[in-house]
């Protein structure tokens, strides 16, 4: 096993390669979902959960196994990975069949074959929440360690995770300003205005139709000039 020293500076690494090589929150999800299984020991199988608005979303699943488990709680509203993303804890069970916790959940979780789960809080990012899951199918397979190298892990790639985050906004940002200014250019040159009359209606045509701005610039680029 890779000494914890090490493996921070290797965390450290990794977090970069799925920043610069993930487009979008989907795909980091995926990279750092497989990465995680590789890290931990024992680990055989991870979802990620994801929970917003009252609702209960796996966006990755490595193993089916693992998608069975977070099925099982979509359907049943609880369970270990919901607990650790809504209260920001990690959730440990070493043994499903001695688990007294979530009863509806662990029986039929252990009826799958599913034995051992360590489950640690991803991020908290407005009123969304999200856990990192492993799985396993032998009883007591996540040591200390383990639990130290996940919650190690978890945090790294929370801190990756918002920065995915943000450049998107920052993507998505530019692209509404250079609709806009399409869709400003095009009334410019229709209407024969100045920059700051065109934006004016842009802007009136947005409070009319109670849609917003971006959308309306939108649906007048993709209407064309001569619409």
């Amino acid at each position: 096993m890779t000494g914890l020293a090490d493996f921070g500076a290797q965390m450290t690494r990794i977090a970069g390669e799925m920043r610069a090589q993930s487009d979008g929150t989907e795909a980091f999800l995926r990279s750092m979902t497989k990465y995680a299984v590789d890290a931990v020991d024992q680990a055989e199988f991870a979802t990620v959960t994801l929970v917003a608005n009252g609702q209960i979303e796996t966006p990755v699943i490595v193993g089916d196994l693992g998608g069975e488990a977070d099925r099982l709680q979509q359907e049943l509203g609880e369970g270990p990975c919901v607990r650790a993303a809504v209260d920001d804890v990690t959730i440990w069970i070493d043994d499903m069949t001695a688990e007294t916790r979530w009863p509806r959940f662990t029986e039929r979780a252990a009826a799958l074959g599913m034995r051992s789960m360590a489950c640690f809080c991803l991020y908290i990012d407005g009123d969304g929440f999200g856990a990192l899951n492993l799985h396993s199918t032998r009883p007591y397979a996540f040591t200390e360690e383990s639990r130290t190298i996940g919650e190690l892990f978890a945090a790294h790639a929370a801190t990756a995770f918002a920065a995915v985050k943000e450049k998107q906004q920052l993507h998505a940002a530019l692209h509404t300003r250079d609709v806009i200014g399409q869709a400003k250019g095009m009334i410019m040159e229709r209407y024969k205005l100045d920059a700051t009359a065109a934006f004016a209606l842009l802007a009136r045509l947005s409070q009319d139709a109670n849609i917003k701005l971006a959308e309306v610039a939108a649906q007048i680029v993709e209407a064309g000039p001569e619409a």
